[in-house]
């Protein structure tokens, strides 16, 4: 079998944690360095995919929806939003690690079809809680693929947007008929409630990692 080849490596700012990003054929990992496992793989995307497309299904027939998108990844969530909306739709995509937006902008953007290109992306290189908490009532969508979910793996701070005053500060930086979508690894039914105590209404719908209906179970709330 082919063996994965290192292409990069990025450090995470404020945590010093270490990516890496990898490919074998056409096939993309990104590891975090010493500890065992993926954070992510170009062949197991189907819950970046569910993260737009339950929510942006929501405002495609907004005139020109504005989204906002908390982690870059591989792009596929950034791809699967545009996929969902039309050609007058705005999606920001706020990524902490530069190198992830070049890796994006290079090899590894093949295996969403270099969304980053689209004329309606907008990239923004920096923390998405510093652009959420500028942006009241700016954005008809916000979808936060941030970390593991509420248990963070990464980067502590990313603990923040999973508090009762991330959720408040995610909700004032949405129309008043916008909807918010976190994605997660696994259930957390105590992140339901905190939801729910934020004044929202909340679904927690079960995705599949891999499509069609394979692979691991991950976590779509939807909340509005």
């Amino acid at each position: 079998m082919t063996r994965f080849e290192l292409l990069g490596t990025a450090t995470i700012p404020g945590k010093g944690t270490e990516l890496r990003l990898l490919q074998r054929n056409d096939e993309f990992s990104i590891k975090i360095a010493g500890k065992p496992g993926e954070l992510m793989n170009s062949r197991l995307h189907g819950s970046e995919d569910a993260l737009a497309t339950l929510a942006c299904e929501r405002i495609a027939d907004y005139p020109a929806p504005r989204v906002l998108i908390g982690g870059l990844g591989m792009g596929f969530t950034l791809a699967a939003a545009l996929g969902a909306l039309g050609d007058k739709a705005e999606v920001t995509v706020a990524e902490l690690v530069p190198d992830v937006v070049e890796w994006n902008r290079g090899p590894l953007g093949l295996a969403a079809g270099y969304p980053l290109n689209d004329p309606r992306t907008k990239v923004h290189v920096g923390d998405v809680v510093q652009l959420i908490k500028d942006s009241p009532g700016h954005y008809d969508a916000i979808l936060l693929d941030i970390d593991n979910g509420p248990e963070g793996m990464t980067r502590k701070e990313n603990d923040w947007l999973y508090t009762a005053p991330g959720i408040a500060a995610a909700q004032a930086a949405l129309t008043s008929e916008g909807i918010l979508a976190y994605w997660s690894a696994g259930q957390d039914p105590t992140f339901t409630e905190r939801i729910k105590r934020a004044g929202l209404s909340v679904e927690p719908v079960t995705v599949r990692a891999h499509r069609p209906g394979k692979g691991a179970k991950h976590v779509i709330w939807l909340a509005w």
